[in-house]
């Protein structure tokens, strides 16, 4: 006879507990190990699209470059600093997001998080903090391991085109850095990357769990899920229909217009970032910046076109000089094709709105299906379109006298995000409603319908198919 008592009801076996905590450690640690392969694979092959494989340094140079455009992708803060001794000074800096490494690390992060939930008909809330806590922990882990590798310093040599342009002084100048033997490197700070790596892996977590439609929620969520899911997973079609939308003309570019290999860095770091600039110009949204100096970013030629104020366009005098408005009429003024953004955003955006209805109750009313998606839509665009901002200076000073001509750059690309924001909720209440019009005519969860000699309702519970 075995001497083992019961296990009281509405309590776990400890073995089975303990197992469950086991396989949900070992699914953190496949979500944390498939998302930063798959950002590491996406940012390699970005870099060598971009030539960094022929910087200084070698191999070494570019895993730290590599290390360092993976910790921008999560939201990290990569620091920018120069050497030049006391004769010389440098001031660098660099703020900006790889959002096609970000994107791909979410969307492989969150498929592989949800995994294990998936086969539970209700998920209770002990199993999501067993599930999450160690995935956040062990992805700020290997954030701060990666952290240690993102840092390099490269030297500053002086071409003789510099020199031909400032003559005798220019010979000067050149002999006083060869001797200070200037750099310029970059480090990551540990604390605000942890912070905003925090913020970034919570957010995948819980967007992962808003965005799909299969995966349990706790008993208390339950009741929340038919007016936010739909709405969330609207959002995400969305937003990548227009990376899909981008990746397709990318490709056309590559194929047909030369320069493949700086379309693919494009389409390897920013492609988001260009995509849902195009969604924020495309309903009305605006973006200011310049671009100045040899250097610059991977983006296509228009934006860099608008910035460098190639042609003229609309100035905006600061402090620092003149800031481009970058928007659907200064884009057109240089490619006419520009004004294809409003239609596609129409389009989209309708779609957008036609899946939630869709995917909502039949029972939901027209007013409903409107603000559902209005703040849908603006709540998306106040995430994504901060993500677009691009800050990036570099310049080389002798003597305090001021920058060395031909080594100073800057790229500013800042978003006017209250206005696309409120252009959001509008475009959202309209596109909600006519969706909802349009989906009408599409049989839905919970209408009623009827047959010869009796009534049947279609209720599926527990989803929102």
């Amino acid at each position: 006879m075995s001497n083992r008592l019961p296990t009281p009801p509405g309590r776990t076996a400890p073995t089975e507990h303990t197992g469950r905590l086991a396989r949900h450690l070992a699914a953190a640690l496949a979500a944390v190990v498939a998302g930063f392969f798959a950002m590491g694979v996406t940012a390699a092959l970005g870099l060598w699209a971009a030539g960094a494989t022929d910087l200084p340094g070698g191999s070494g140079a570019f895993v730290a470059v590599l290390a360092a455009v993976v910790v921008m992708a999560t939201g990290g803060q990569v620091g920018l600093a120069g050497d030049a001794g006391d004769l010389a000074g440098t001031q660098a800096e660099l703020t900006a997001m790889p959002l096609t490494v970000t994107l791909v690390g979410a969307l492989v992060t969150g498929t592989v998080f949800l995994l294990p939930l998936r086969h539970h008909a209700v998920a209770r809330a002990g199993d999501l903090l067993t599930l999450a806590v160690p995935t956040v922990v062990l992805w700020l882990a290997a954030l701060g391991g990666l952290s240690a590798l993102a840092r390099h310093d490269f030297p500053i040599t002086l071409g003789g085109g510099t020199t031909e342009e400032t003559g005798d002084l220019g010979d000067l100048f050149k002999d006083l850095l060869d001797a200070t033997n200037p750099s310029v490197g970059f480090r990551t700070d540990v604390g605000p990357t942890l912070f905003y790596g925090l913020l970034w892996i919570l957010g995948v977590i819980v967007v992962a769990l808003l965005v799909s439609r299969r995966t349990p929620l706790p008993p208390r969520l339950v009741r929340h899920h038919q007016a936010v899911r739909p709405a969330a997973s609207a959002m995400l079609f969305l937003v990548l229909a227009y990376v899909a939308v981008g990746l397709v003309i990318g490709l056309v570019v590559a194929a047909t217009k030369g320069h493949a290999a700086e379309t693919f860095a494009v389409l390897l770091l920013g492609l988001p970032n260009v995509s849902w600039l195009a969604l924020g110009v495309g309903i009305g949204g605006s973006w200011a910046g310049r671009a100045e100096g040899p250097f610059g970013l991977p983006m296509p030629r228009i934006l860099d076109a608008v910035l460098r104020g190639e042609g003229g366009g609309n100035g905006i005098a600061t402090s620092g000089g003149d800031l481009r408005t970058v928007d659907l009429s200064t884009l057109a003024a240089h490619d006419g094709r520009a004004w294809w953004l409003l239609p596609i955003a129409a389009v989209l955006v309708l779609a957008a709105g036609f899946v939630m209805a869709a995917r909502s109750p039949a029972r939901v009313p027209l007013w409903r299906h409107a603000l559902h998606l209005g703040i849908a839509f603006a709540a998306t665009l106040l995430v994504v379109i901060p993500l677009t901002l691009v800050e990036a200076r570099f310049g080389l000073s002798i003597l305090g006298i001021g920058e060395l001509e031909g080594l100073g750059a800057e790229v500013l690309l800042r978003p006017h995000v209250w206005k696309t924001v409120g252009l959001g909720l509008l475009w959202g209440l309209a596109a909600g409603f006519l969706g909802g019009l349009l989906a009408t005519r599409v049989h839905r969860r919970g209408e009623v319908t009827q047959r010869p000699g009796k009534t049947e309702r279609t209720e599926r519970p527990g989803g929102t198919d």
